[in-house]
């Protein structure tokens, strides 16, 4: 009997050190060449380790699991999709009379949380308050989270408030609950109480501000972050870097850029140095945007997307059409962003022929299928080079629904080239995609002015009086 204790405490401390797969099968053959297949302590030790399908066949071939292994099962289901398989291994717990602990409830609510199931998630918290398991930790965490997932901040607060000492994870969960759901300033309000704050709560609440435009508080809460000896992280300076570029906060991001390089981020980071390209880029500052490109250890699709359209965005279109085709040759995959970078390089450098050619490609070569946003720059490189009529046929040919972003840029090149005949075609279609939007009333009214065909203009009139579409002050239709 002690034998057996000994090879089984020396299985879990075997189990306690594995870190790969291979390790994990060796430790198995380990333990059933000892007869411990049906421990189950060792078993959910070892659930816990390995991936869902070894541990789900696992479990099958268990006589007699306790609530040990449905607790270890129903875990490991809850941390990897599909998250439903939990709530299977919950009812079979229940069909055999096994009575279910506080450890069980918390790995289930947060497969509802994962799956944003409300309903689920709220019949197990009523299980929760009936079996007096609402002073565990670890159950009022996940019950916060799934309410906040859910976006019922209203529930969240209940169990929130109940709690005797919630630890900076709970509050840092209702205050993305309440900023996901536009309540930021709730959720300031919380990030202004917490007695204590780690760097994730710093971010969760700048990032939080910049998504709802607050650019000025995010700046004033980094500082507010340095002032208190908060060391930024990679998170903190990618959140912080975009609100400095539309700031024009230049020496905050400068400082940005020194720091990382002296943290290291620059080496080990590669969304701070794509960050900090992008910076540059939006600052016009081209030559320091080289600088950190040319300096990156590393480099992904994200790197070079962001250079490349920082060269167009500062009018180095043919420049950006050669680091385009640099990175081809690299063996860099392109993806969606790159195309919109790199042709709208070739419409800001009048490309026409290569923009033709690239915009080709992206399916045939790259396996890339066009989007709307690359029509669009197709649509605008054709319109800014007269080829007007080949916009149109191009539009007329798409898999998808035009958008009226893309009859617009079309209507504005026809107005540039003199081409009335297609001006109107583009703005009777933006019309009937906006029939709510007044100033495309104006563009085809104006459009029939230059026209001289003032008939046209009264029945654009009257059809917007008839549609109930009032003029935007500062709009007028010629004539």
């Amino acid at each position: 009997m002690s034998r057996s204790r000994e090879i089984e405490r020396k299985i879990l401390r075997l189990l306690h050190g594995a870190k790969n797969p291979t390790q994990l099968t060796q430790i198995h053959a380990h333990f059933l060449r000892h007869g411990l297949h049906q421990s189950n302590q060792i078993l959910a030790h070892f659930v816990t380790l390995c991936g869902t399908p070894y541990a789900t066949r696992l479990f099958a071939h268990t006589p007699n699991p306790n609530i040990l292994l449905f607790n270890a099962i129903i875990k490991a289901h809850s941390l990897q999709p599909p998250f439903h398989p939990s709530f299977s291994f919950f009812s079979i717990m229940k069909s055999r009379a096994i009575s279910p602990d506080q450890h069980t409830f918390a790995p289930l609510i947060k497969s509802a949380s994962n799956l944003r199931h409300h309903a689920l998630g709220q019949s197990l918290h009523a299980h929760v308050l009936r079996l007096g398991f609402t002073r565990h930790s670890s159950v009022c965490v996940a019950t916060v989270d799934l309410y906040a997932a859910c976006g019922r901040m209203g529930d969240a607060s209940k169990v929130f408030d109940e709690m005797r000492d919630p630890d900076v994870v709970v509050w840092n969960l209702m205050i993305r609950g309440f900023c996901k759901t536009g309540d930021l300033e709730t959720g300031l309000k919380l990030f202004t109480q917490m007695k204590e704050r780690t760097v994730v709560s710093w971010n969760l609440m700048m990032s939080c501000l910049a998504q709802g435009n607050k650019e000025r508080e995010v700046l004033g809460l980094f500082n507010g972050m340095l002032e208190q000896g908060f060391e930024p992280d990679d998170a903190s300076l990618v959140t912080v870097l975009p609100v400095c570029a539309r700031l024009g906060a230049v020496d905050v991001g400068e400082w940005i850029h020194s720091y990382a390089n002296s943290k290291g981020f620059l080496r080990d980071a590669v969304n701070v140095g794509n960050s900090l390209v992008d910076f540059y880029c939006k600052c016009g500052n081209l030559q320091a945007s080289w600088g950190v490109f040319n300096e990156m250890a590393n480099k992904n699709v994200v790197s070079w997307n962001a250079m490349i359209s920082g060269l167009a965005y500062n009018g180095e279109g043919e420049v950006g059409v050669g680091l385009f085709e640099e990175m081809v040759r690299g063996g860099v995959e392109p993806n969606d962003s790159t195309f919109v970078g790199v042709l709208t390089c070739c419409a800001h450098a009048g490309l026409v022929d290569r923009g033709r050619e690239i915009f080709a490609s992206m399916s045939v070569k790259f396996g890339v299928p066009p989007k709307l946003e690359h029509y669009g720059c197709v649509v605008d490189l054709l319109g800014r080079c007269g080829h007007v009529r080949e916009g149109l046929d191009l539009i007329r040919s798409m898999p998808l629904k035009p958008t009226a972003a893309l009859w617009g840029a079309l209507l504005s090149a026809c107005r540039t080239h003199g081409d009335r005949e297609i001006a109107e075609t583009a703005a009777k279609e933006l019309v009937g995609l906006e029939p709510w939007n007044s100033g495309n009333y104006v563009l085809l009214s104006n459009v029939y002015a230059e026209e001289g065909r003032w008939d046209e203009v009264e029945k654009v009139r009257l059809l917007m009086r008839g549609g109930g579409v009032n003029k935007v002050p500062g709009q007028s239709a010629t004539g």
